[in-house]
């Protein structure tokens, strides 16, 4: 009986090891997302808002190079992950998020101030709730991977498509479709997340669990950013 309630006793204590460590973990995610946010929004904000430098970025040739920029450093980030530190990728997924900022900063040119912080608020809203959602169900969405992946890949092409023919009704479509992609890639991410951990908590890895950190910060930011410029598209009041 000893013996018994001492095997009990281990396996409690190493469980709510686990669960603190889950709780980190997570909190590591959000909180590497959020500065990532920031950093999105305030260099944003001070492209967008300087009208000679948005004349300089998005002019000609520099325009698609500021485009297609991110896209480059998320493929690359992929890449060099294994050979990077966990500070490393930390570094390098702020200076993403910085450039992703300029590369969308024309919404300020675009778009009103109250209609960018309105989405902005109704987007963080569904995040979170969505989030929150994918990292307590019960329900197992792995399934929803490979659907959520081909509709990307489908919406990735069609905008690509779209910026010859310059369809306002595939843009229409485009946006919706993106909307329901991206918020049920922000449930499926949030529980792959919190999955991956729990299947490596065991292993003591502390370098790899930071940078299974920052690849979780960076599928979720990319998910609200997604989210908040389709968003941004259908509700957004033009200047």
């Amino acid at each position: 009986m000893a013996e018994l309630n001492t095997i009990r006793t281990a396996a409690g204590t190493r469980a709510a090891a686990i669960d603190e460590g889950l709780r980190a973990h997570m909190n590591k995610v959000y909180g590497t997302m959020s500065v990532g946010l920031l950093l999105t929004a305030l260099a944003s904000w001070a492209v967008g808002t300087n009208e000679a430098m948005m004349q300089t970025l998005f002019t000609g040739f520099t325009r698609y190079i500021i485009m297609f920029a991110p896209l480059i450093m998320v493929f690359a980030f992929g890449a060099m992950i294994n050979k990077l530190s966990a500070a490393g990728a930390q570094l390098f997924f702020y200076a993403f998020s910085a450039l992703m900022g300029v590369s969308i900063s024309y919404i300020f040119v675009v778009y009103t101030d109250f209609s960018i912080v309105q989405t902005f608020l109704v987007t963080s809203i569904a995040f979170a709730g969505l989030s929150l959602w994918g990292y307590t169900t019960k329900k197992d969405i792995s399934g929803w991977g490979s659907f959520l992946i081909m509709g990307l890949i489908g919406i990735i092409v069609a905008s690509i498509v779209n910026m010859f023919l310059g369809s306002g009704a595939i843009a229409f479509a485009i946006s919706v479709i993106g909307v329901l992609i991206f918020a049920g890639l922000t449930a499926y991410d949030t529980q792959n997340i919190k999955n991956t951990y729990l299947a490596h908590a065991q292993h003591g890895d502390s370098e790899w669990l930071g940078k299974s950190a920052i690849m979780g910060a960076l599928s979720l930011y990319l998910n609200f950013i997604n989210m908040f410029m389709m968003l941004l598209s259908l509700l957004g009041n033009r200047e």
